[in-house]
């Protein structure tokens, strides 16, 4: 009996140890797919600093566009204006997008949000309501913090008498048919983007000897007096806002954060401005305001605007992450090398679907466009259509050729690609106020309801003034990933742990 057991016993043990052999071979085996190297701890060596594990979720609404190669633009000369576009290869990180542009009813809660905040600030306001508790100026041990609404407080049901005059101060009176409307003039956003990139470039060291890493240049090290630009806003007493881009004499790293203050309700006006001698006003009226237009892409958006909508979204999510808020990248605009790798799919064809036709056999139309010289609705619509009821492409995004053209972040330049880095390629340009109007220009890309066959493109480029409101001009949010590990590598930490 005795030694049966202990035969049992030294069976298990050889059991165990073949399968934790069995265990470590495959580990083995698969880190040699990465040619890499198994590492084991013993005494006294380096092995590394551990430290918490992060898994970024799938941002809601959002796709994974992952790293990848592209050549960058139009191999072909084009045969509509006979145009030669530069073309390089190009390489970027995976990104998130957004599945879809954004719509009217997603930047509506963006104007709610102003308006809601603007409430609130007047309800705390002594001039108003007076109740401070709308406002959050100390922590629960009650030591001083910097200033803050309180989100959680709701806005009053039924309101007292100073109450209702802080909810009425935001809307007007049409004097004609006497129907309140939101002061669309009041909807400004203020928000605050740090420059990281400036912020790390050498020839902002504090200390002159860290600015030119040439030693023999040391024994006198330069200590002029160094300069920098950066953008800030204020409202004067007429409710007016001015932006100035101001240079000073580098004191700091908190120099570069950047102050922006945007008015952000859109052009509604830009369907009759865009296109004279046309009875647009039913757009003009309704697009964004009626629930009917929810799902459709908002329109008469800036440039500014778009950006300010991503700080916004950002701020709006990094409040319930709490410490995961640290890895979480802020959502921006794609840039345009970005947005054309998105755009051309999996295979980078010229449209973002799999064949050169811009409809099937049966004549299904594949994208929102003006296919012939004027029919607008042969392909079904007439201008914008709902989002997403093309399909999507092989990286899971809708509308990335027609509908509404959409802004990046990229400064417009005839170079294109040639000016640009071949890895996570950008032209970035801040424009101040002053700059000459040409400076302001930013890529647009994909074409809209309104271009024919050649503007969809993937690789089209074009262009619009950053300030400018158009009738066919949306945009899409993107977020770099928290991550740059790929899938297989993934697979092999989980198997390690």
């Amino acid at each position: 009996m005795r030694q049966d057991i202990k035969n049992r016993s030294v069976r298990g043990k050889a059991m165990r140890w073949l399968s934790f052999s069995l265990f470590g071979f495959l580990l083995l085996a698969m880190a040699s797919c990465f040619g890499g190297k198994t590492v084991s701890a013993s005494g006294g060596e380096v092995t590394g600093a551990g430290g918490r594990a992060f898994s970024e979720p799938t941002p809601y609404g959002m796709t994974l566009v992952k790293r990848g190669h592209l050549k960058m633009g139009i191999e072909q000369q084009d045969s509509l204006w006979g145009k030669q576009t530069p073309v390089r290869d190009i390489s970027v990180e995976g990104f998130w997008m957004d599945e879809h542009e954004v719509t009217n009813s997603m930047y509506r809660q963006f104007v709610n949000y102003v308006r809601d905040s603007i409430i609130r600030e007047r309800l705390a306001d002594p001039n108003y309501g007076g109740d401070e508790t709308y406002r959050i100026e100390e922590d629960k041990n009650g030591d001083p913090i910097k200033p803050h609404l309180n989100w959680k407080k709701p806005i009053p049901r039924k309101p007292n008498e100073d109450e209702q005059r802080a909810l009425e101060s935001v809307y007007v009176t049409n004097p004609v048919t006497g129907e309140k409307m939101l002061d669309w003039r009041q909807m400004n956003y203020r928000y605050e983007i740090y420059d990281y990139t400036e912020a790390a470039k050498r020839r902002y060291r504090v200390n002159p000897q860290e600015r030119n890493l040439n030693t023999d240049t040391w024994a006198n090290p330069t200590r002029e007096p160094i300069y920098i630009s950066k953008d800030t806003a204020y409202i004067d007493d007429e409710g007016i806002i001015h932006r100035e881009t101001i240079n000073r004499e580098y004191t700091g790293p908190w120099d570069f954060l950047n102050t922006y203050i945007v008015n952000i309700y859109p052009d509604t006006t830009c369907w009759v401005n865009d296109f004279p001698n046309a009875d647009n006003e039913v757009y003009m009226r309704n697009y964004f305001s009626s629930a009917a237009y929810n799902d459709y892409p908002v329109v008469g958006v800036t440039w500014e605007q778009a950006n300010a909508f991503c700080a916004w979204r950002t701020e709006y999510l990094l409040k319930g992450l709490g410490a995961a808020a640290r890895f979480v990248q802020r959502y921006r605009l794609p840039t345009e090398a970005e947005w054309e790798y998105a755009a051309r799919g999996k295979d980078q064809n010229e449209f973002p679907w799999e064949n050169e036709d811009v409809a099937s056999g049966k004549g299904c139309f594949f994208a929102n466009f003006k296919p012939d010289k004027g029919n607008y609705t042969k392909d079904g619509n007439l201008i914008t259509s709902r989002v997403g009821i093309y399909a999507a492409n092989s990286n899971g995004l809708y509308d990335m050729a027609g509908n509404v053209a959409e802004w990046t972040s990229t400064v417009y330049t005839e170079a294109g690609v040639e000016a640009m880095n071949d890895i996570n390629p950008q032209l970035k340009y801040n424009a101040a106020l002053e700059d000459p109007y040409r400076l302001k220009k930013k890529s647009v890309r994909g074409g809209s309801w309104k271009d024919p066959e050649s503007y969809i493109r993937s690789a089209w480029r074009s262009y619009e003034y950053q300030n400018q409101p158009r009738a066919f001009v949306g945009f899409r949010c993107v977020r770099s990933l928290a991550n740059t590990t790929s899938d297989k590598a993934k697979k092999v930490k989980k198997v390690k742990k």
